[in-house]
C-alpha cells in the first residue's frame, strides 16, 4: 500500500484560452461558464489551471528580449528581426529547413505551454512539497504540434527524469472525451476556478492583440514606451496580400519608429523567409504562426465543414475577444512570482526558467522527425 501511495501522482490540467473558446462555441456556452464546467469535468484530477497565466510570462519576457535585441542590433546583424517562437509548427519548420540561418532570429522565450510546464513542475511542485516527477501535467491545446513541442529534449528534466508537460490533448480530443463519457458540457455543474497561488479566480481575463496571444501588440507597445518614451503612439495596421500578412507600424510625427509584421500560414512564412534570405526584410519583429488565422484556427480545434466552419471561426474569434484584457504587468500574482520565486525582473533565474534554445537541422531531425 505504501508503494502504491508513492506511485500516485498529483495530476494538473492546464487549459489554453483558444481551446476554451472553441469548446464554448461548440457547446453554446459563455467563456466563464465553459471554464467552470471544464474544471468540474476534469475534477477527477487535482488542479485545473488556465494558460493565460503563463502567457503573461511569455509576453513579458518577449518584450524585454526585444528591447535587448534592439539595443544590440548595431553589433549583431542577426538580433533583428526577432521572430516569435510560440508556434511549434513554425519552429520545427525553421529548424529543419533553415537551421542555423534563421535560428539566431528566433525569440528564445518559451511558449505559454512550456512556461506553464516550468511553473507547474517548478514553483507549484515546491508549494506542494513534491519533486517534479510526482506531478503529472496535462495541457489542452488548439494544436497537434504542441505534442511535438512537449516532447523536445530541451523540456525534459534529467535529474528527475520527467517532462515539463507529460501529455498534450487537443481541443477536439477533449470533445471526444466528453462524448465518450456521455457528458454534455452544458449539463456539468460549474466549479470554482483554480489558480497557482491558491487565491480563487473571480473572473477570466484575456490579453489584447488577437487570437494568437497578442505578442506583436504587447511588444510594440512596450518597445514604444521603453525605446521612444511613447505612451500612446499611432499604431497602424496594413494588410498586404491578405489579412494573414499584415504590416504594423508605430509612428510619431509621420516618422516610422517601429516596423512589425504578422505572418500566418506557410505561404506567408515562406515569403518572409525569402525576404530574410535576400536581405530585404524591413521588420523589427514578426509574429509568426503556422496556421492561417492563427491559433484560434489551430489544427487541433473543433472543426465544421465548408462555409459554416468560417462562421464558426468568426464566432470563436468574437467570443475569445470578449474577455476583459489585462496587461501582463498588472497581474499581481505574476509580479509576486517574479519577485519571490524568480529573483526579480531580468534575473539569471528568470532567463534559465523562461527561455530555451533551438537546434539546426542535424539535431532537429534526429530528435523530432520520428514525431511527424
Amino acid at each position: 500500500q505504501a508503494a502504491a501511495a508513492q506511485e500516485q501522482k498529483l495530476v494538473v490540467v492546464s487549459v489554453s484560452p483558444q481551446s476554451r473558446a472553441s469548446l464554448a462555441v461548440r457547446c453554446k456556452l459563455g467563456l466563464q461558464d465553459t471554464a467552470q464546467r471544464l474544471t468540474r469535468f476534469f475534477k477527477s484530477v487535482h488542479y485545473v489551471f488556465d494558460t493565460t497565466f503563463s502567457r503573461n510570462f511569455s509576453l513579458l519576457e518577449s518584450q524585454q528580449e526585444f528591447v535587448r535585441r534592439f539595443h544590440r542590433q548595431a553589433d549583431d546583424k542577426k538580433s533583428l528581426p526577432m521572430l516569435a517562437s510560440a508556434c511549434p509548427g513554425w519552429i520545427c519548420y525553421a529548424e529543419k529547413t533553415h537551421g542555423s540561418f534563421i535560428i539566431p532570429h528566433i525569440s528564445t522565450t518559451k511558449s505559454p505551454q512550456q512556461v506553464m510546464g516550468s511553473l507547474v513542475k517548478g514553483y507549484f511542485a515546491e508549494q506542494q512539497h513534491l519533486s517534479p516527477d510526482r506531478i503529472y501535467h496535462v495541457t489542452v491545446m488548439p494544436c497537434y504540434d504542441k505534442k511535438l513541442e512537449a516532447s523536445r529534449p530541451d523540456f525534459f528534466n534529467q535529474e528527475y527524469q520527467t517532462r515539463d508537460v507529460d501529455c498534450v490533448i487537443t481541443t477536439g480530443e477533449v470533445l471526444k472525451l466528453l462524448e465518450q463519457e456521455g457528458v454534455a458540457l452544458a449539463e456539468v455543474e460549474p466549479a470554482p476556478l483554480d489558480t497557482m497561488l491558491g487565491v480563487p479566480e473571480a473572473e477570466l481575463c484575456g490579453h489584447a492583440g488577437g487570437g494568437s496571444g497578442g505578442f506583436l501588440l504587447h511588444i510594440l507597445r512596450h518597445a514604444g514606451r521603453e525605446l521612444f518614451g511613447i505612451r500612446e503612439g499611432s499604431v497602424r495596421y496594413r494588410a498586404l496580400r491578405n489579412k494573414d500578412f499584415q504590416e504594423v507600424t508605430l509612428e510619431r510625427d509621420g516618422e516610422v519608429l517601429l516596423h512589425f509584421a504578422l505572418a500566418y500560414g506557410f505561404r506567408n512564412i515562406q515569403n518572409l523567409v525569402q525576404k530574410l534570405k535576400r536581405g530585404k526584410c524591413p521588420y523589427h519583429f514578426v509574429e509568426v504562426m503556422a496556421c492561417p488565422s492563427g491559433c484560434l484556427n489551430g489544427g487541433g480545434q473543433i472543426k465544421l465543414e465548408g462555409e459554416s466552419s468560417k462562421e464558426e471561426l468568426q464566432q470563436v474569434e468574437r467570443l475569445y475577444e470578449s474577455l476583459r484584457a489585462e496587461a501582463p504587468e498588472e497581474n499581481q500574482a505574476v509580479r509576486e512570482l517574479y519577485e519571490h520565486w524568480l529573483g526579480g525582473w531580468g534575473s539569471e533565474r528568470a532567463l534559465q526558467v523562461l527561455h530555451t534554445q533551438y537546434h539546426a537541422l542535424e539535431r532537429a531531425s534526429s530528435a523530432l522527425s520520428i514525431k511527424w
